[in-house]
């Protein structure tokens, strides 16, 4: 895709947004194909992408459709652009990941804890739904201390979010989310260990 049909689709998708905004659900329709495989590539990194013999019961088509239906279920909504819509999107994906993690744990409890890697982007959600939890669980501590610094986690993370379009969505620098994205997981590492 060139540059110019880029910024076409960027202002086509900022465009709906601002008309679901106003309350147009028809733009929905219209929305969906300019953002699908967006939303894929985003649910793509956190399905277990990284475990190929793993078979997830939870599949990237199932968590942009969970996605998809969260964001349609809101009432004017109010998304700026792009960046700030995957940011809303990367909260939702959170959301039913998180879901979807704490009705796995529940079902596997004590057949051992796989350890999750917040260096890695993916998430091997069946063999690490417990450890998905304690990182959850962890990111609400951290958002008491600084907001900022849980949202870089949840659109980088879980969301899957490059620096840049988090620096986007956050309006600050790239250079910004690269230190509050450093501190974040400092921070996790030392809660989670001294949660073991």
């Amino acid at each position: 895709m060139t540059d110019r049909a880029r910024d076409t689709d960027r202002a086509e998708i900022t465009a709906l947004l601002a008309r679901l905004g106003q309350g147009d659900r028809d733009a929905y329709d219209h929305l969906l194909p300019l953002v699908y495989d967006e939303l894929r590539r985003l649910a793509r990194r956190q399905i277990g992408s990284h475990h190929p013999d793993a078979t997830p019961t939870l599949d990237t088509t199932a968590l942009v459709h969970e996605v998809f239906l969260k964001l349609a279920a809101a009432d004017s909504p109010q998304w700026n652009d792009r960046c700030h819509f995957l940011a809303v999107a990367s909260t939702a994906m959170r959301q039913i990941l998180i879901d979807y993690a704490r009705r796995r744990s529940a079902q596997r409890r004590g057949r051992g804890v796989q350890h999750l890697t917040l260096e890695r982007r993916e998430i091997a959600i069946d063999e690490q739904a417990e450890s998905l939890v304690a990182v959850d669980e962890a990111l609400d501590r951290l958002r008491a201390l600084s907001p900022r610094l849980a949202k870089v986690v949840v659109y980088t993370f879980f969301g899957g979010m490059t620096h840049e379009e988090t620096a986007t969505a956050l309006d600050v620098t790239e250079r910004t989310v690269r230190r509050d994205w450093a501190k974040a997981r400092a921070w996790l590492h030392r809660e989670l260990a001294v949660a073991e």
